[in-house]
């Protein structure tokens, strides 16, 4: 097999003369590149594409939470709604459901200064999103979403079942991708185009205070309609990889257009790298890593696959640049992402931004006539 050094301006008789005997290692062939044991990371360092790892274990934690809150949220309206004693508190994890009121607060934040106070974790949520989006890549739908989780779990389980997923030909996926930027445009033009008393008259409104009870009705409560466009998503997700984050999620839209600006992103060394593409093969949205020197598309959710399975070291990695380019692990970006949560949580909880101003007793109130025309969703007036 023929091979040569990828370094510009080298001659490979002359410099395999001078390697080999200065460095003393046994040096392997492949068809474009040469490179030493000592580069290369052993079978039991290497991991399988898709193999279970702590940004796995990080997500299952952060769905079981999502699984608890859901649960303590279905007490609590349940007793709220009698006549009993209520014997546990509102979760106000439940809001992180909420995005198109989150951003209303944000707009009206931004341009008044007042917190929404009805859903206010809502706008927490919304922040800690946008922030590690911005700061450490899409890390929020590729760590933290567990709408994603749930995504990235089917198409796995597709996988085990069938024993591949499908890739839709590119003049099909790359329409399709722009499907969640139209919904995204969608919300965005209805929000900006509504003054500020429009917003605040919004979420003000007895329809948002209780919007919580309302989204659990939803998945409680489901129409026929809504049973059928979920059947379709979930049994989609079985075959190509992650439909609503990759096609229909805005809120993901949304993220990747922060992230677009973020000073973290998949770096490759294209001299030492060996053009083995596997972390192509492993990354679940197609991107084209064994080509590029830089992944800054809006589609990579800093998920980390494709540095895990590369075979050669200090190869391909994720750094920050114009920090001194930290180099980032699995380890190491759970912990910060943890502690950024915890944090604004706790920030939040001790300035009065986190929990809802709606009492008990209105509460109490508003679930008595939830399916009364006083609780539809109100008409927006635009500018």
């Amino acid at each position: 097999m023929r091979f040569r050094v990828k370094s510009a301006g080298y001659n490979r008789a002359r410099d395999l003369a001078k390697i080999k005997p200065k460095v003393g290692l046994i040096l392997r062939e492949s068809e474009n590149t040469i490179y030493s044991d000592s580069c290369l990371l052993q079978p039991e360092e290497r991991r399988k594409p898709h193999a279970w790892g702590k940004r796995n274990w990080f997500q299952l934690g952060v769905f079981l939470a999502t699984i608890g809150i859901g649960l303590q949220f279905i007490i609590y309206v349940h007793q709220a709604a009698g006549n009993g004693v209520v014997t546990v508190l509102r979760p106000p994890g439940v809001e992180g459901f909420l995005p198109i009121g989150a951003l209303m607060g944000w707009k009206l934040f931004v341009q008044t200064g007042i917190w929404d106070p009805i859903h206010p974790a809502a706008m927490v949520f919304l922040g800690f999103a946008g922030f590690i989006s911005l700061a450490l890549r899409k890390s929020f739908c590729g760590w933290f979403c567990p709408v994603g989780t749930l995504s990235e779990w089917l198409w796995k389980l597709g996988r085990s079942l069938f024993g591949k997923n499908y890739k839709l030909p590119i003049w099909l996926d790359f329409p399709l991708r722009g499907l969640k930027y139209l919904l995204l445009g969608f919300f965005v033009k209805i929000i900006f185009s509504m003054s500020s008393p429009d917003i605040l008259g919004f979420l003000q409104s007895p329809y948002y205070k209780i919007s919580d009870v309302k989204m659990l009705h939803f998945f409680t409560q489901m129409t026929t309609l809504a049973v059928v466009v979920l059947t379709v998503l979930v049994l989609s997700s079985l075959f190509i990889r992650n439909v609503w984050c990759r096609y229909l999620c805005p809120y993901g839209a949304l993220m990747g257009l922060l992230a677009l600006c973020s000073p973290t992103r998949i770096q490759r060394n294209p001299d030492t790298c060996i053009g083995c593409k596997s972390c192509s093969q492993a990354c679940p949205y197609y991107l084209p890593v064994d080509r590029k020197r830089y992944i800054i598309s809006p589609e990579c959710n800093g998920c980390m696959e494709c540095t895990r399975v590369c075979p050669v070291e200090n190869t391909l990695e994720l750094k920050t640049t114009r920090t001194g380019k930290i180099r980032w692990n699995t380890a190491r970006l759970g912990i910060i992402i943890i502690g950024i949560y915890i944090g604004m949580v706790y920030i939040a909880g001790i300035t009065g931004h986190w929990k809802s101003s709606v009492t008990e007793n209105e509460f109490h109130a508003r679930l008595q006539t939830i399916n009364s025309p006083e609780i539809t969703h109100p008409k927006v007036r635009f500018k």
